[in-house]
């Protein structure tokens, strides 16, 4: 276990020291936006360009991975939404704390944490996973937030229901981070090197992106809680931010695992993708689906509550399917 913590440990204390700072007003709030910026935009898109060009393309694009990932995806969305909109919850709440329940932090946390613990073999699965999440999960449960409107639409193609999903696949389409892996990929598949000198300097934008992401995350969290006016309207509260999280670090990877075992028997997964699919799923909440509830009418204050018990509750859950994996 000793080995383990010396490996989770640090991403952990770098999320702690991004809070801290933010917390204690060391790092101004109003810087917490442009260094989001600047991991989602320079130094998370050079990491997983690198991954990507490196990674072979099965591994990517493997149908039995995106087909398991996306199913206990429907089935999560199912039990979470299906649990809030039968406590009363509108739609906006039920697809929001859904997709808080299923959306892993495979991005900012995700990809370095893996590959430090399984080297740059994990790192395929872990990028394969976040394509489907950014494409497929997000676009789902932002319908679904969306779904109270569908009467109000007086033509098929004015749906708010479409309109949303319309919007969300446009927000993937012009995230950098899925086109980072595929163009990555792309160049792997094809032999192509960048010019030395630009190799060198996308090389040091991601070597920062580990740290720099930890980092913000913890920051994003507390200004989460110490900006009143992003926690959404006032409603009737669900009390459900306990029964979410561990349907995020509990449910997700065991619904992974099994049925991630069962597609490996029947040879419709390859063993060794499995490990770090299931350590994907044991990650945190993604911090981004806090925005996305702001957006989209969900109360944000909840969402925000569950990224920061499942980040805070996860250095011992995370090491622990670790220490039980190995």
């Amino acid at each position: 276990m000793a080995g383990i913590l010396a490996v989770t440990f640090p991403f952990f204390a770098l999320v702690l020291c991004g809070y801290l700072a933010a917390r204690s007003r060391l790092l101004p709030l109003d810087a917490v936006p442009g260094l989001n910026m600047f991991v989602l935009y320079f130094a998370l898109p050079c990491m997983l360009w690198r991954f990507g060009s490196a990674t072979p393309a099965a591994q990517l694009f493997d149908p039995g991975v995106a087909l398991l990932w996306i199913l206990c995806a429907l089935l999560l969305i199912w039990l979470a939404a299906g649990t809030a909109r039968r406590r009363g919850a509108g739609w906006p709440d039920a697809a929001m704390g859904a997709l808080v329940a299923v959306f892993p932090n495979s991005g900012f946390m995700g990809v370095p944490l893996i590959v430090a613990l399984l080297g740059d073999s994990g790192a395929g699965p872990v990028m394969a996973s976040l394509l489907v999440d950014l494409v497929l999960t997000s676009s789902l449960c932002i319908g679904l937030s969306q779904w109270h409107d569908v009467g109000t639409a007086r033509l098929p193609g004015e749906s708010p229901v479409v309109q949303a999903v319309a919007r969300a696949l446009r927000g993937a389409l012009v995230n950098p981070l899925p086109w980072s892996i595929l163009l990555g990929a792309l160049a792997g598949a094809v032999g192509f090197a960048l010019w030395e000198p630009l190799d060198r300097t996308v090389a040091l934008l991601a070597d920062a992106a580990s740290p720099m992401a930890l980092f913000t995350i913890g920051a994003v969290l507390a200004r989460e809680q110490m900006q009143p006016g992003l926690q959404g309207v006032a409603r009737a509260a669900l009390h459900d931010v306990g029964f979410i999280t561990a349907l995020k670090l509990v449910a997700h990877p065991l619904l992974v695992a099994g049925l991630g075992a069962l597609a490996v028997w029947a040879r419709l997964l390859p063993a060794p993708l499995l490990v770090p699919l299931v350590l994907t799923a044991a990650l945190p909440a993604a911090s981004s689906v806090s925005l996305l509830a702001e957006r989209f009418g969900a109360d944000n204050g909840r969402v925000a509550r569950i990224i920061l018990w499942s980040t805070t509750l996860a250095f011992f859950s995370f090491s622990g399917v670790v220490a039980l994996i190995k």
